[in-house]
């Protein structure tokens, strides 16, 4: 069994067993369904995470153990937010992932900021659903690998330089 398909098994085994009743593991269901590039089940956590495991003010509410009243615990805030980058920007095995995770409920929107491993720093913009470009910024130069969807793409970066791709990965 492949490394990822054996998480997406533990990760179903824990939504079966009711887990992610706290913020925290909420959060982990969130970022694990985001690492699995599932765009509708990390949604689904992150609606989880805001409507079951939040206050008002979108703390994240921890139930205390033998009482009836939730405290505040940072870790789901944490977490959430990096769940939502997870989402739109994965950078491991020595690529920039571009809009892994992207629900069909988000069909158009844009990111600036992003940082990705290696030194970059990442903004995005997709319509409908498809990446329509991308600027990337290299903080310290090297090799950039570029992936979006099944297409990847090398940029020799040079420091403090940016570049532009569009929605097929071709410079602008």
């Amino acid at each position: 069994m492949h490394q990822s398909q054996a998480a997406r098994v533990a990760l179903e085994k824990r939504l079966a067993a009711n887990g992610g009743w706290t913020g925290w593991s909420r959060a982990w269901l969130l970022n694990a369904a985001a690492r699995l590039e599932d765009g509708t089940l990390a949604r689904e956590q992150l609606e989880y995470l805001i409507r079951r495991c939040t206050f008002p003010n979108l703390f994240d509410a921890h139930p205390r153990r033998g009482g009836n009243i939730s405290i505040f615990q940072i870790d789901g805030n944490f977490g959430g937010t990096a769940g939502i980058a997870e989402m739109l920007l994965q950078s491991h095995d020595r690529e920039v992932s571009l809009l892994p995770a992207l629900p069909k409920q988000w069909p158009s929107g844009h990111v600036k900021g992003l940082r990705a491993r290696g030194g970059f720093e990442v903004d995005q913009e997709w319509t409908t659903g498809e990446l329509r470009a991308v600027s990337i910024r290299s903080i310290a130069g090297g090799l950039c690998k570029v992936r979006y969807r099944d297409k990847v793409v090398e940029l020799s970066t040079e420091a403090g330089k940016s570049y532009r791709l569009n929605g097929a990965l071709e410079r602008l």
